[in-house]
């Protein structure tokens, strides 16, 4: 039975822009009290390992889908993009999660692990990424690209600078140093972070887009959980950071257009929205060319899409069936809830819901 009768004899459909979209052995709600007679009950283990923005997102995914196959094991080790992708082209997961897209390099790599038909990446998460600071005394700060740009790049060296205060007058800035605080590993939130730099503050950021830092001589952490611990150890720290990771930290606003925008799950799937898809890559490769320089008005630029990586192809049919499940739990609407609720993310579109569902039904075993 094919993944799409299997839940058609179910009636688990989804409705998506006016088409039936269907998610192999994805139980809705409604459904959950005819799990193991009427859907087949999986079980065996399915690893993954990756950005360790989505580690919340993935705690509320795994509990999810535990309430609907209950006998299948979903470990993930939030080691970083970087690592996530590497042990996944290396054959040592069964996905990855990454907060970047492979690069050509990587995709290569990938055909040598999935074979010819190639991998899936699928933007199953979005959320804002969050400049973080630590001021006494200042409740609300705004940055500007350049004067951001400027901070990261430790030319901007004192708070009460020119251009930081022409960003927040008004604001009595403190005569403190800056003490910028960045991600020690190989990370997706850095070359999110670092793109935007490059493309909104209009020649003020020197470096290319990378996932490694590119400015020697600040305090580097682990993870965004240790550039969080960094920011809230020292004063006058400032630093970035997935926005669900943020707690109780100064979080700034950035200027976009004639604006300054706060992060939020909405104002990061409004960037997203107004995006396109970059072309050039496979059928099921959906990575998505985001628009960092916009202008428009309640849109946060500082975005993180965050990618689940497979693919096609799997040598265990097992595998691939939980895999399968899995990724059509976490695309589907209760899915994209759940990580909303303890991440903060905001979900994705019914036309990449469509475009996602898509990928997971084609997912086959060699």
């Amino acid at each position: 039975m094919t993944a799409r009768s299997k839940i058609a004899a179910l009636g688990g459909a989804v409705a998506v822009g006016g088409f039936v979209v269907l998610a192999a052995n994805y139980v809705p709600p409604n459904e959950r009290a005819q799990v193991g007679e009427g859907v087949e009950l999986l079980s065996g283990s399915l690893v993954g390992a990756g950005s360790s923005a989505q580690q919340a997102a993935m705690q509320g995914w795994t509990a999810g889908f535990t309430a609907v196959q209950p006998r299948v094991d979903v470990s993930y080790d939030p080691i970083g993009s970087g690592g996530g992708r590497e042990q996944f082209l290396a054959g040592g997961t069964d996905f990855a999660g990454s907060d970047a897209a492979l690069d050509e390099e990587e995709l290569a790599e990938a055909e040598e692990r999935c074979g010819p038909s190639g991998v899936f990446e699928l933007p199953n998460y979005i959320s804002p990424i969050a400049v973080v600071y630590n001021l006494p005394g200042v409740d609300g700060l705004n940055l500007s690209p350049a004067t951001l740009a400027g901070i990261f790049d430790q030319r901007i060296t004192r708070w009460d600078d020119p251009a930081v205060a022409a960003d927040n007058p008004g604001t009595g800035l403190p005569d403190l140093p800056v003490a910028p605080v960045n991600r020690a590993d190989e990370s997706g939130t850095t070359e999110n972070f670092t793109e935007y730099l490059a493309e909104a503050a209009d020649g003020a950021w020197p470096h290319e887009p990378d996932g490694s830092w590119p400015v020697p001589g600040g305090e580097a952490a682990q993870g965004n959980s240790g550039v969080v611990a960094a920011v809230r150890g020292g004063e006058g720290t400032i630093g970035y950071a997935d926005l669900s990771q943020a707690g109780d930290l100064g979080i700034a606003d950035i200027g976009v257009g004639g604006e300054f925008v706060a992060p939020s799950p909405e104002a990061a799937a409004a960037v997203v929205e107004n995006s396109p898809r970059l072309e050039g890559r496979g059928e099921h490769d959906v990575v998505i060319e985001l628009n960092r320089d916009t202008t428009g008005s309640g849109e946060y630029p500082i975005v993180l899409v965050s990618y689940h990586i497979g693919c096609m192809e799997y040598d265990d049919p097992a595998v691939a069936e939980r895999l399968q499940a899995f990724m059509g739990y976490v695309v589907s609407p209760e899915g994209q809830q759940a990580a909303a609720e303890v991440a903060g993310s905001a979900p994705i579109s019914d036309g990449l819901r469509a475009q996602a569902l898509a990928a997971i039904d084609a997912v086959r075993a060699t």
